[in-house]
């Protein structure tokens, strides 16, 4: 009989700073071995701007007192903050059997899983990872029919997804906003897309607690990524 692969770890870290996390995830993934448990790490972060390695300074517009933090995640400048669901999983994708395009589209699919719970239409942008509502109509329509100029027109987005993959080993992860202080994200260039909004449930008008968000979302995550 194969030996059974270790179950999936749930670890909830309160609030911490972005700098001791992403210090944490980068030991763990340089420490494990084939043996070790894949897990979720379920965390908000104070607030705080982390630009990725593509990262470019013209999207960083006026960060004023919100510390910026360079990440080796992929992608470019995003902000967390209290009121925002960051779940962090750190897998084995060669045990898993699936390659990094799978591993995005399945944390995707989480997130449309979450939102959909709370009667949200979440959906997905050609060329542009994460998730994003029709500011119109949020609990009815989905991605806004017919050409447009602008792909981001009429629309919010509502989760953010970076990654680092290292020796098949996953880190960083998705942030979700639940009913955080926005205001932030106008000082930047969101993901390097000049313009595009960023909302959470509580604009949208849902009224959901972050701590049983990041639950849910933990248990779509845990759904698709355990073996």
């Amino acid at each position: 009989m194969p030996t059974p692969l270790p179950a999936l770890l749930r670890r909830h870290l309160g609030q911490q700073p972005y700098e001791i996390t992403f210090d944490a995830m980068r030991r763990f993934t340089a420490e494990r071995t084939a043996d070790t448990p894949d897990e979720l790490w379920l965390v908000q972060h104070p607030p705080v701007f982390t630009q990725g390695v593509a990262g470019k300074p013209e999207h960083l517009l006026a960060p004023g007192d919100i510390p910026v933090v360079a990440s080796n995640r992929g992608g470019q400048v995003t902000y967390h903050g209290p009121g925002q669901v960051v779940v962090y999983p750190l897998i084995d994708l060669r045990r898993l059997g699936i390659f990094v395009k799978e591993y995005v589209f399945r944390i995707e699919a989480a997130v449309i899983q979450t939102l959909e719970a709370q009667g949200v239409i979440g959906f997905r942008v050609t060329g542009a990872p994460g998730i994003y509502v029709n500011l119109s109509d949020p609990f009815q329509a989905g991605l806004p029919a017919g050409p447009r100029l602008d792909p981001f027109s009429g629309l919010g987005k509502i989760a953010a997804l970076g990654i680092k993959v290292s020796n098949h080993c996953t880190y960083h992860g998705v942030s979700l906003n639940v009913a955080m202080d926005l205001e932030p994200f106008l000082r930047i260039n969101p993901c390097g897309y000049h313009g595009l909004r960023t909302v959470d449930l509580a604009t949208l008008g849902v009224r959901a607690n972050p701590e049983a968000m990041a639950e849910l979302l933990a248990d779509r995550l845990a759904a698709h990524l355990s073996p």
